[in-house]
């Protein structure tokens, strides 16, 4: 066999074997389709992330943006520890008395550092505890209230107009909530 013959073999091979080999490359699955023209695809069901460090409450703020409603836990060092789910009756830590919040869904947000300093003295102080901040205007937010801090967990309980996906991560030292405005 000639050399150009063999050559011409050997291309020929290897065409027809790349097909095969992409094919059977395993492919990643397909990233899911966004369910807004936001691109949320966060999700309803509860979030979580264990404590290693905590410090304490000092600052509740809410924001606005053109995708979501935002909730800020700040804090007096960096926290990383938070549970935060969807619940039927959010009820004040540790009584247990049920809280009303207004709108079709409730958000309970626990996050890992208490709102008293180590002799026991509130760091974070409010006016009305059912009305933490005015929620005037905002697309999703309905109401947000003191449920108590207890045994260095701080919850507040979040009344939003449905049951919204939601996304929760800390930055420094604080905790973030954010609810989308559709799905």
């Amino acid at each position: 066999m000639s050399r150009r013959t063999l050559l011409l073999l050997i291309v020929t091979v290897a065409a027809l074997l790349v097909p095969l080999s992409a094919a059977a490359a395993p492919t990643p699955p397909a990233a899911p389709a966004a369910p807004a023209a936001c691109g949320v695809t966060w999700g309803s069901q509860k979030k979580m992330a264990p404590s290693t460090m905590f410090g304490e409450l000092v600052d509740i703020r809410t924001g606005r943006h053109d995708c979501y409603d935002r909730l800020v836990l700040g804090f007096t060092s960096h926290v990383d520890g938070f549970v935060v789910s969807y619940v039927d009756q959010l009820v004040e830590d540790p009584t247990g008395v049920p809280i009303p919040l207004r709108g079709e869904a409730r958000l309970s947000v626990a996050a890992h550092g208490p709102a008293y300093n180590d002799n026991g003295q509130p760091t974070y102080t409010f006016q009305n505890r059912n009305e933490l901040v005015d929620l005037t205007g905002y697309q999703t937010f309905r109401q947000l209230a003191w449920a108590g801090s207890f045994e260095a967990i701080t919850t507040v309980g979040l009344g939003v107009r449905a049951r919204l996906p939601f996304r929760v991560f800390t930055w420094d030292n604080k905790v973030i909530v954010d609810v989308a405005h559709t799905w």
